[in-house]
């Protein structure tokens, strides 16, 4: 939401008296933690803590009442308020979750400012590895024509001379290029037609799924690579 404010003051608005609110949002922490900048670009207008959306909530005369940790986005919160006079109890989970937010460093200047260096470290050991493969004579391609994964190749300036294509399942996508790079987008059947000696996964968040979907080609002797949170190859 470009206005956060506007949006929670619509929900206070909406919410019956006795009605909770349920939010789903990619948890700062995490993004931090696993050094996910490549899911920041320019659709996402925030990047939530708990503490951040406490605050937003209660300029509303809204209660944060609950909240739990899921595994979806690469770690995300899904949160329960209510009206700031609800007579239920605030669980104990999120006094315990703000605590580990301020343990972590989530209050802190610093913290943010030690992120850059962690963007530009998988930015270099990408870039490494892909120089190093197409010096090597191995032949590289990657899957998964994802948000996350274009912001990773423009960022580290990743162009078709050292990533000829990428895979990707949706129909709509295929026959098109990646913004920026001009990566060409294929369908999955190339990396069938042209087994690579490596899969780069830029949907790290679903890595697994991919490796499943792909194990003909492990059986070929392919790897599969991701770089965030850092360079994995396996």
């Amino acid at each position: 939401m470009p206005d956060i404010n506007d949006f929670t003051a619509g929900l206070k608005a909406a919410l019956k008296p006795s009605g909770t609110v349920t939010l789903e949002f990619p948890h700062l922490l995490q993004l931090i933690a696993h050094n996910q900048f490549d899911t920041v670009y320019h659709e996402h207008f925030s990047y939530l803590s708990l503490h951040a959306v406490q605050r937003i909530l209660q300029a509303q005369a809204l209660r944060l009442w609950d909240v739990e940790q899921l595994a979806t986005h690469g770690g995300s919160l899904r949160l329960y308020a209510i009206h700031a006079d609800d007579p239920r109890p605030t669980t104990a989970a999120v006094a315990e979750l703000l605590a580990t937010e301020q343990t972590q460093g989530l209050r802190d200047l610093a913290t943010y400012q030690a992120f850059q260096p962690c963007a530009n470290q998988v930015k270099n050991d990408l870039l490494a590895h892909l120089i190093e493969q197409q010096r090597a004579g191995r032949r590289i391609a990657a899957y998964g024509a994802a948000a996350k994964g274009n912001t990773l190749l423009n960022y580290a300036g990743i162009k078709p001379d050292l990533l000829p294509y990428v895979c990707d399942a949706a129909a709509a996508k295929q026959g098109k290029y990646l913004p920026g790079s001009h990566i060409p987008i294929r369908p999955p059947a190339a990396l069938r037609d042209e087994p690579p000696d490596e899969v780069l996964i830029l949907p790290w968040n679903i890595a697994e799924e991919v490796k499943a979907q792909l194990a003909d080609l492990a059986e070929r002797g392919a790897r599969f690579v991701t770089a965030v949170p850092s360079l994995n190859i396996s």
